[in-house]
C-alpha cells in the first residue's frame, strides 16, 4: 500500500532548470520520471541534497535517445545496471531504470528492468531512501519511508537479513545512516541482522568499506553509533580493534568540525599503516593518518594539543561529505 506526501514549496533541486530539462526530456506519456532516494529524503528532513537522481520506467536505451533528442549529454555509466549519467546545465544527473534484483552474492547483482515502482523500492536498503517524488512534490511512499525520516528511524526494507544478504555493505550503511539521520537506540531487528551476518564484511573491498567508514565518520557525533559497532563486534572488523572511544569523543569536545581521518586517528590504538592499508588509503592519506596517529593524539586530547595537531596536519575537511 503506498502513502503520499507532498514536497510544498518544492525545493530547490526540483525547480532547477538543469533538473527540469532532464525531467521534460524523460516525461513521456506513460513513462514519466520522478525523483529518487536521497534528495526526496533529504527534503522532508530540510536539509540539503549532494545529488539528485532520477528513476524512469525507460529503457536505458531509450533513455539515452530522449536525452540526446533534447540535447543533452549522454554518459552511458553503468548500461548493465540501467545507470545513464545526463548532463544539463554544466551538471550531472543519474538516471535509473527501475529493476528489481534477480541474483545476489552478497557484493554484486544481476538485475531486470521493470516498470513497477514498488518493485523498484522494495529493492533498496532502508525505507527512507525508497521514496520517489513526481516533479509536482507528490511523495510516494511504499514502506512507511516518510515517517521513519521525520522520527529518525533507520529501519530496512522489508526483512533485515534478507537485504543484508543482498550487499553485507548496508551493515556499514545502517550504521553510517543511523549516525547522520538516527535519532535514539538503533532499530532492534536491523541492529540484531547486522549483528550476525557481521562476518559478510571480511568480504568486502578495502576501496568499498573505507568509503562508509569515512562517511559514518564525518557525522556531527559518530561516538554513539561506534559504541555500538564495538558492543556488536563490527568495529574490531572494519579497523582491526574496537578503537579508543573516550579519545575520540575528546576530540570532539575540543574540535567538532574535525575531518573524518583525523576522527579516524583518534580512534586508533594500533598500527596505523596496516589500517591504511586495509581500507586502501591513497599514500597520501595514508602518511597523514600514520603521522596523525604518532602526533599529540598519543596523549589526551587537551584544547591545546588539538589546535597544535590540527597547525601540523591541517584538517582536509571539505573532501568529505555524508552522501
Amino acid at each position: 500500500m503506498t502513502t503520499q506526501h507532498r514536497l510544498w514549496p518544492l525545493p530547490g533541486w526540483a525547480t532547477d532548470p538543469a533538473a527540469r530539462a532532464v525531467i521534460a526530456a524523460l516525461s513521456i506519456p506513460g513513462f514519466d520520471p520522478r525523483f529518487v532516494g536521497g534528495c526526496v529524503r533529504n527534503a522532508l528532513l530540510g536539509l540539503d541534497a549532494a545529488d539528485v537522481d532520477i528513476a524512469t520506467p525507460l529503457r536505458p536505451e531509450a533513455v539515452m535517445v530522449a536525452l540526446r533528442n533534447a540535447g543533452l549529454g549522454v554518459i552511458p555509466t553503468g548500461l548493465q545496471h540501467g545507470t545513464v549519467t545526463a548532463r544539463s546545465g554544466g551538471r550531472s544527473f543519474e538516471v535509473t531504470t527501475l529493476r528489481v534484483d534477480v541474483e545476489t552474492d552478497g557484493r554484486h547483482a544481476i538485475v531486470e528492468f521493470t516498470a513497477d515502482w514498488q518493485a523498484d523500492a522494495a529493492r533498496r536498503d532502508f525505507t527512507m531512501n525508497a521514496l520517489s517524488a513526481d516533479p509536482e512534490g507528490v511523495v510516494h511512499d511504499y514502506f512507511g519511508g516518510v515517517a521513519d525520516a521525520l522520527a529518525g528511524r533507520v529501519r530496512f526494507v522489508g526483512d533485515p537479513a534478507q537485504r543484508i544478504a543482498e550487499d553485507a555493505l548496508r551493515i556499514l550503511r545502517f550504521f553510517r545512516f543511523h549516525a547522520h539521520y538516527g535519532q535514539g537506540e538503533p532499530d532492534p531487528p536491523a541492529l540484531a541482522a547486522c549483528t550476525a551476518a557481521a562476518a559478510g564484511l571480511d568480504r568486502l573491498s578495502g576501496e568499498r568499506v573505507q568509503a562508509e567508514l569515512l562517511k559514518l565518520l564525518a557525522a556531527p557525533d559518530p561516538v554513539p553509533v561506534w559504541r555500538e559497532m564495538a558492543a556488536a563486534d563490527i568495529a574490531w572488523r572494519v579497523i582491526g580493534e574496537d578503537g579508543d572511544i573516550a579519545r575520540l569523543q575528546g576530540l570532539l569536545r575540543v574540535a567538532p568540525d574535525s575531518d573524518p581521518l583525523l576522527r579516524l586517528a583518534a580512534l586508533l590504538r594500533g598500527d596505523a599503516a596496516a589500517v591504511a592499508a586495509r581500507l586502501k588509503l591513497s599514500n597520501d592519506e595514508r602518511d597523514r593518518l600514520v603521522g596523525l596517529r604518532e602526533s599529540v593524539l598519543d596523549n589526551a586530547p587537551d584544547e591545546a594539543g588539538v589546535r597544535l595537531l590540527l597547525y601540523r596536519h591541517g584538517r582536509a575537511g571539505g573532501r568529505d561529505r555524508a552522501g
